[in-house]
């Protein structure tokens, strides 16, 4: 056998202590019967150690590993503890919520060794949920193809007798009473093992088989030597990545993820022909998740209202922002001007609120802020998020005329990127209906349609449906038609519903037994006339509006032809210009240089970008960056950035990020890839660099590196979301989305010499 060939695991403790557990002196105990021989007192800092008074672990770790050989090979023993060490920083990382309990091994000289270890370990009878078995040593094949753990007093000359199976120790676990198994077995020839337990595996009752999951991985072919120090360098570099890049969103991982992560780490085909793990028991499938495998990565998502209003509700991390004082509260007394800010605006969509039933549009041009009033309104009105002591002073300390009724709106819908069905399937899931499954003739829009028409027609208190972001679904005309149209009946069934195609739905119970129902929707227009425009100090006109229909075109138009009654509210009127100065003086927060240079550069910037909130936040950034606001504020070269918009603020955060040792081009790159992205966004994994290679022109170097300095210098122009288990990326705003998109925007253009 080679040197340096070997396992997964060290053995803990001192050569005193190991001695002793080899003679028989201590014993270790795992499962979930109470029954046991003896019992191992745990070593201060021995992650996953438990006392005999604790109650049966539901997730145990246990090694069988080999390393004290007659050939004294001190790299092999050095490679045996680093392959440890990295398992235990895995499964039995003390700052996770249920780390594994470890099984505490003596050393291993002989067959004897073994079996009364797994004896006195009662292997066979552990129970729980999750039981991981790793089986380390140098391996070796017998003439019949057995598979043989060597121990320092092997004969090799007598394997069968000195020697022992490896299988017997792999079957000892998969036959044991927990409910899912993992076994990974890294010894050479490792992936002989298959016939034997191919055969051992038909021994295990069927049911067992079936209803948990049981999982083998071997480290390298059935003709293949393992190199000690291999198996420990990747498995740091997927730990590392599972903690960073990977971004995988679920508490568990599939052995199919292990290996994808696995096989990412190994660089170039022979590497990954030579080193890739094998699976020899598939028991769970390739993404059936195990809680055999731990997600090192994983951080619980915090919800701060309930599932019905997630999908518009502003996210955690964006109220903290404002109820953090590093960011730049102007007071002490001040929770943040999400709470206290655009006011007027606020308070007549709380107005709209506590009325029995209507339809309200909320318009506005990109990037003036819809969707931060409607998930203003739609958290605060949540009662989850009304309970939560983190945010009650925050809660109370808001002006209450801007408060909403708790529990006034009832369902809350984003359209961005989903189809007709889709809305109305999340609408009807956020009421508690169920949808209805689909004929293989079955049009969703309609039978779904139907099925939400029906259940408001049903007696009941009134119901308040939000949907944003019409403009940027898949099928907004679609949505306008076939699922907001029919509702008119239930908001004002008065009303007339031009351009509903067919007869209109009605209700399916007498009118004066239906629900009232309150329509809210969120859509993009076009900037309005300038005439709306006026100087600032003037008296600031109504948000509330009819506009005639013949100045709205596209969507707002169709809406307001479907809902004659509703009224409109715009985010961009002339008010907005005082709320996006006062917005951009919150976001530089308190200076040296005094509220009065704040507020003269908050001012500068609303005058140029309004009616922007985009423009406003990203310039409110680079304020805050800077000593004096004022100064950089009064900078022409500045304000000509200003003018031209986020595509002028974007081309100064590139240069000033290249500065940082972030290339300009690469930085366009990766925000590029993210804005053409479909779905939630772009996981960073393997997809986003790849992706940004390809529009760049050639691999990026160091990826990782550069992603995580994207993140840090330019986040402000990224979301984050979560989709098909992993944390996703795409631009801030779909305003900014278009430009990123667009071939004619030469976004690199004026970035030599020094930034502004």
């Amino acid at each position: 056998m080679r040197r340096r060939a070997g396992g997964l695991v060290r053995i803990d403790g001192t050569p005193a202590e190991d001695e002793r557990r080899a003679a028989g002196n201590t014993s270790t105990q795992a499962g979930n019967t109470g029954s046991r021989t003896g019992a191992t007192e745990p070593r201060t800092g021995d992650p996953g150690a438990r006392t005999g008074d604790e109650p049966p672990p539901q997730r145990t770790l246990l090694t069988v590993a080999v390393r004290e050989y007659p050939d004294g090979d001190e790299d092999f023993t050095a490679g045996i503890d680093e392959q440890l060490s990295v398992v235990t920083d895995w499964w039995c990382d003390p700052e996770a919520d249920e780390p594994f309990h470890r099984v505490v091994q003596p050393e291993l000289h002989e067959r004897y060794d073994v079996e009364r270890f797994l004896h006195e370990a009662r292997v066979r009878e552990t129970g729980g949920q999750a039981l991981v078995l790793f089986v380390t040593g140098h391996g070796k094949l017998g003439a019949s193809g057995t598979h043989f753990l060597q121990l320092p007093k092997t004969e090799l000359r007598r394997q069968l007798a000195t020697a022992i199976r490896t299988s017997e120790i792999v079957a000892a676990a998969l036959d044991s009473r927990a409910e899912h198994v993992l076994v990974i077995v890294n010894t050479c020839y490792a992936e002989a093992i298959a016939g034997e337990l191919s055969e051992l595996h038909k021994e295990i009752r069927q049911s067992r088989r079936e209803q948990g999951s049981l999982d083998v991985i071997a480290t390298c072919a059935q003709d293949q030597l393992v190199q000690v120090g291999r198996f420990p360098s990747v498995m740091r570099q997927v730990l590392r990545r599972l903690r960073t890049n990977a971004q995988i969103t679920t508490p568990w991982l599939s052995v199919g993820d292990l290996m994808t992560e696995f096989e990412s780490e190994l660089r170039g085909d022979t590497e990954r022909r030579r080193h890739r793990l094998r699976r020899i028991i598939d028991g769970g499938g390739q993404t059936v998740l195990t809680p055999c495998l731990p997600n090192p990565g994983y951080r619980p998502r915090r919800q701060l209202v309930g599932p019905a209003r997630r999908q518009v509700a502003t996210p955690a991390e964006d109220i903290d922002i404002w109820l953090d004082r590093a960011s730049g509260r102007p007071q002490e007394a001040d929770p943040g001007w999400y709470f206290s800010g655009r006011e007027r605006l606020n308070r007549e969509l709380a107005v709209f609120l506590t009325r029995p039933e209507g339809v309200l549009l909320l318009t506005g041009t990109a990037g003036s802020g819809k969707s931060a009033v409607l998930g203003r309104a739609v958290t605060l009105s949540d009662p989850l998020f009304r309970e939560n002591a983190d945010y009650a002073d925050a809660v109370r300390s808001a002006s209450p005329r801007t408060v909403p009724p708790e529990n006034s709106v009832s369902v809350a819908v984003l359209a961005r990127h989903r189809s007709a069905a889709d809305v109305l399937r999340d609408l009807l899931l956020g009421l508690g209906v169920a949808p209805r499954p689909l004929g293989p003739t079955d049009d969703p829009v309609d039978l779904w349609g139907t099925q939400l028409d029906t259940h408001l027609a049903e007696p009941g208190e009134t119901l308040t449906l939000v949907v944003d972001g019409l403009d940027e679904a898949y099928e907004p005309f679609r949505i306008v038609r076939d699922v907001l149209a029919p509702l008119n009946a239930h908001c004002a069934p008065s009303a007339p519903l031009p351009g509903q195609r067919g007869p209109a739905r009605q209700p399916a119970e007498p009118e004066g037994q239906r629900r009232n129902l309150r329509l809210l929707i969120g859509v993009r227009s076009s900037r309005p006339p300038a005439h709306l425009a006026a100087p600032r100090g003037s008296a600031p006109r109504t948000a509330l509006t009819r506009p005639p229909v013949t100045q709205e075109p596209g969507l707002l138009a169709a809406l307001c032809e479907i809902f004659p009654t509703a009224s409109v509210l715009r985010t961009d009127d002339t008010g907005s210009r005082d709320d996006i100065a006062a917005y951009v003086e919150a976001l530089i927060g308190p200076k040296d240089c005094g509220s009065e240079s704040t507020r003269r550069a908050a001012e500068a910037v609303a005058d140029r970008v309004w009616p922007s909130f985009l423009d406003a936040r990203l310039a409110g950034e680079q304020l805050r960056e800077t000593t004096d606001p004022a100064v950089l504020a009064a900078d022409p070269r500045w304000l000509d950035l200003l003018q031209a918009g986020t595509i002028g603020l974007l081309r100064r955060d590139l240069r000033l990020a290249a500065d940082e040792g972030l290339p300009a081009d690469v930085a366009l790159a990766l925000l590029r890839a993210s804005a053409f992205a479909l779905g939630a966004g772009i996981p960073w994994s393997n997809v986003w660099p790849a992706m940004a290679g390809a529009l760049l022109g050639r691999p990026i170097e160091e990826p990782d590196r550069m992603i995580d300095s994207l993140l840090r210098r330019l986040s402000g122009y990224l979301a984050h979301d979560h989709e098909d288990e992993r944390f996703v990326y795409r631009p801030v705003h779909e305003a900014l989305a278009e430009i990123l998109r667009d071939p004619r925007q030469d976004l690199l253009t004026d970035l030599s010499g020094d930034a502004v």
